[in-house]
C-alpha cells in the first residue's frame, strides 16, 4: 500500500510530508470462504487498507508507533484475525545521503 503521509521527527517532515509504503500480512481461518466463496465470510483486504489508510493519516514522529498503531487496530477491529506484520517503509529519508527507504518491521498477537 503507498500513501503520502506526514510522518517523522523532523518539523519539516510533519509539514511537507513524504511518501510511505506499508507491507501488512495477517493469518486468519479462511476455511468457510474457502467453500463459500463469500467475501462475508473471510476479511475483506478493502477494510483492511480502509484501516491501515485512516492509521497513517494520524502523523507520529516515529515509524515505529505507525507499525505498531497499524497491528494494533487490524486487530482491534477484526476479531478474526490472529496476528499481523506489518512493515513501514519511509521512501527517500532525509538523512543527509542518497538511500531508497527505511523501515521497521514488527509483527502483533492477540
Amino acid at each position: 500500500m503507498r500513501f503520502y503521509a506526514h510522518h517523522g521527527c523532523f518539523e519539516q517532515e510533519r509539514t511537507i510530508g513524504t511518501h510511505f509504503v506499508v507491507d501488512l500480512t495477517f493469518h486468519t481461518d479462511t476455511s468457510v470462504a474457502e467453500v463459500s466463496d463469500n467475501i462475508a465470510d473471510t476479511v475483506s483486504y478493502l477494510d483492511v487498507y480502509q484501516v491501515v489508510k485512516s492509521e497513517m493519516g494520524q502523523p507520529s514522529h516515529l515509524l515505529e508507533h505507525v507499525a505498531r498503531r497499524i497491528g494494533d487496530a487490524v486487530l482491534r477491529q477484526f476479531a478474526d484475525v490472529q496476528d499481523v506484520r506489518v512493515k513501514v517503509y519511509k521512501l527517500a529519508p532525509p538523512l543527509g545521503g542518497q538511500m531508497d527507504s527505511v523501515s521497521v518491521e514488527m509483527e502483533c498477537r492477540r
